[in-house]
Formats: C-alpha cells, structure tokens, sequence
C-alpha cells in the first residue's frame, strides 16, 4: 500500500518533471526561434542600410562628377568666348590704328583735344600723345584752343584763355597700345581726360557689349 503511494508520487513527479522540461524546451525554442528571426532582421535592415548609404554615396559621387564635368566644359566654353571676344576687340583696335595714319587723322585728333578741354574744365591744361602723334598734336594745338574757346564763349558768353601745352617728358609718351589720340591732365595730374582711340574703343564696346553677346552667342 505504502508502495503503491510512492510509485504514484514518484511518477507524479516524474510526470511533472518531463512535463517542466518539455515546457523549458518549448519555451527555449521559441526564444532561440525569436532571437534568431530578430538577428535575422536586424541583419537585413544593416544590409540594407549599407547598401542604401553605399547607393547614396555612389549617386553623390555621380553628382560631384557629373557638376565638375558640367563646370569644366562651362570654363571652357567661357574662355572660347573670352578669347573671341578679347579677338574682336583685337581688330577693332587694328582698325583704330589704321584711322590713326588716316588723312584725317589730324582733324580726329583737334576734335579729341577740344572735347578734352570742355571735360576737363581747367584754363592750365598738359595735352600727352604718342611719340609719332607729337609734331601733329603741336600743328593743331593753337586751332583746338580757338575752337574751345569759340565754343564756349558761343555756349556761356564767356571768353576763355586756356593755356595748352604739350608734354615734354618722352618717358610719358603714349604707348603704342594707345592707337593715337590724346590725354589731357590738369592740377600736376589730378584731373586727367583719357580721350585715347583705346579708350574710346573699350568705353564703345562695354557700351555694345550686351548686343555683341546677343549676335554671337544666340543661344543665352
């Protein structure tokens, strides 16, 4: 009898036991099972990241090429302009130098020196000129001052007596780069009047620049 009741606990405890540890191997597989699936996707989400940081990178670094390329082919399709342009201005300049062995080069050149003196607005006047120009500027000089003076006193009533002299300093000869014409200065240099054929020449084309772009660059 006693017996009986100890193989009944014995196998109730046993019973309880295979029942305890079938429950610990459910329950271990299912959180093996959990944990694997949440490495599993943790994984996958890395990966992916990885891949979207590496594709974001790659289309970064397209980016940066493709506006260097861009950048690059806009300096250089710049500079062709700027050549074209500093090429037409080029000629213009040759032009402007062939006016200055033109017949009429004289009369330009008393024209610059009197519109020079109604700019300038001074009676105490150094006129400069290239070294070539210099025996043509001092021939006309005394006309130039009747003019001025002619034009004024027309305009205000007033008669002037300007004093025009030439430059006797051949270190401050114009360049050649200058295409003739003159420059006057007044007050040892304080006011000066560039009235040059080049600056003539670069005042003009800043002026018609825009419609110079518009002919030969169409397409902006």
């Amino acid at each position: 009898m006693a017996s009986d009741q100890i193989r009944q606990m014995v196998n109730f405890i046993l019973q309880e036991a295979h029942e305890k540890a079938n429950e610990i191997r459910v329950k271990t597989e299912h959180d093996f099972n959990l944990e694997k699936q949440t490495r599993v996707h943790e994984a996958k989400l890395s990966i992916q990241e990885e891949f979207a940081k590496k594709e974001k990178d790659r289309e970064i670094q397209e980016r940066i090429a493709r506006s260097a390329e861009i950048g690059e082919c806009n300096v250089k399709k710049m500079k062709v302009r700027d050549d074209l342009l500093n090429n037409l201005l080029a000629e213009a300049g040759e032009k402007c130098a062939m006016v200055a062995r033109g017949t009429n080069y004289p009369q330009l050149l008393q024209k610059l020196i009197v519109q020079g003196l109604i700019k300038i607005e001074e009676m105490d006047v150094t006129v400069y000129c290239r070294k070539d120009d210099a025996s043509t500027v001092k021939s006309i000089i005394k006309a130039a001052v009747a003019e001025y003076v002619e034009i004024m006193e027309r305009e205000s009533g007033i008669k002037l007596s300007p004093k025009l002299t030439m430059n006797t300093d051949s270190s401050k000869d114009l360049p050649e780069s200058s295409f003739g014409g003159v420059v006057l200065t007044a007050l040892n240099g304080k006011i000066v009047c560039d009235n040059t054929m080049a600056a003539r020449l670069e005042l003009v084309y800043e002026e018609l620049l825009p419609s110079i772009r518009a002919i030969l660059f169409p397409e902006e």
